[in-house]
């Protein structure tokens, strides 16, 4: 929007093109979503306390986890908020891939919210139906991998990069649309299952978002994707903007959701968190790093899936609970000490990640 106006006003006063430039634009995108994350949090919080829209605790959870009864949840809305308002100022509305990344994570946000709404408000236990909630993931994730698809103006768009080897490409055809559905969708649902400790699951969102904005910036330019033996996706810079305002308004989240949390993200954030990163990793042909870098999403996706087979096959229980951050709570890590740890992980994988942008 922003970007369009300082376009017109250039010609009145060239001093205005400045605006045109991606990197200044990145970080307005980011302090402009964490400036609006700060600036609405306190009253969300308010009006979440007031609606009694308090966090349900499993009983068979960790003990020190009962403390948290009744922290506000849902929070994750002031989250997509600041996002879609940063991206719709600093972004280039006429690209698409920014409608179509901001609509799948409104769309993934839209399904958390009405789980979180039956959860809190309606008092269901159950929230949203799993069969409910995977159907309407997957049809906003297929319908993004057609359009994805159908829009594609290279090979390179539609083949699969392996990082570290700059001479594989595996072409996908159709099959393309397959892997951005199981991308996007399980993704989001790794960022979910991860969100079980305070600033557990924002800090690596915001980290992996860093590390995807550089990929988007790098793609989009065609002198970086030549020099750097990546495919050139024309358009694919604008998701930088993107990116950023997850950075900003993740950081300004993690100002209340930080241990002892005043506010959770519930799954409207998680989810929608988490198909965004899957999005961008899709368009950017970087679904190999994405999993790289948001290791330990894929750690706490995969402690589940190995504790319910194993204890379906065998009856018996491979980790003390899961996700992965309960199984260290119950041998006795402190809440902060797994969350900075889980960080620390994160940053490495980041960079590993980064790392193949040379590495080739």
């Amino acid at each position: 929007m922003l970007l369009f106006l300082s376009e017109l006003l250039s010609h009145i006063n060239s001093s205005f093109n400045v605006f045109g430039y991606l990197t200044l634009r990145l970080i307005l995108a980011t302090l402009t979503a964490l400036l609006m994350c700060l600036l609405i949090g306190p009253w969300m919080i308010r009006r979440l306390v007031d609606g009694q829209i308090g966090q349900a605790v499993r009983d068979d959870g960790p003990r020190s986890h009962l403390s948290k009864a009744g922290t506000p949840t849902m929070g994750g809305v002031m989250i997509l908020v600041s996002i879609a308002v940063s991206t719709l100022l600093w972004g280039d509305l006429r690209n698409i891939y920014v409608w179509l990344v901001l609509l799948v994570t409104l769309g993934f946000g839209a399904i958390g919210w009405v789980d979180d709404y039956r959860k809190v408000v309606e008092k269901n236990p159950r929230g949203l139906p799993a069969k409910w909630k995977y159907t309407w993931q997957s049809v906003i994730g297929v319908i993004a991998a057609v359009v994805l698809y159908a829009t594609a103006h290279s090979p390179a768009e539609t083949s699969l990069i392996v990082p570290f080897f700059k001479q594989i490409v595996i072409p996908l055809g159709a099959f393309y649309m397959v892997l951005s559905y199981l991308v996007i969708v399980g993704s989001s649902n790794a960022v979910n299952l991860t969100d079980g400790l305070d600033g557990l699951a924002i800090m690596p969102t915001v980290l992996v978002a860093m590390g995807l904005a550089v990929f988007a910036y790098a793609s989009g330019n065609s002198v970086f994707a030549s020099y750097l033996h990546i495919p050139f996706i024309l358009g694919s810079g604008e998701l930088a903007i993107f990116c950023a305002a997850i950075v900003g308004a993740g950081l300004g989240f993690l100002w209340f959701n930080t241990y002892p949390a005043q506010v959770f993200m519930g799954d409207v954030g998680a989810l929608a968190l988490g198909a965004a990163l899957g999005t961008v990793a899709i368009v950017v042909r970087q679904e190999i790093v994405l999993f790289i870098m948001g290791g330990v999403f894929v750690a706490e996706t995969l402690s589940v899936m190995i504790q319910v087979t194993s204890y379906k096959l065998t009856g018996k229980r491979v980790f003390r609970m899961a996700p992965l951050h309960h199984h260290y709570e119950l041998k006795g890590w402190p809440e902060p000490r797994v969350i900075v740890r889980f960080w620390i992980i994160t940053v490495v994988l980041v960079l590993l990640g980064l790392a193949t942008l040379k590495v080739r």
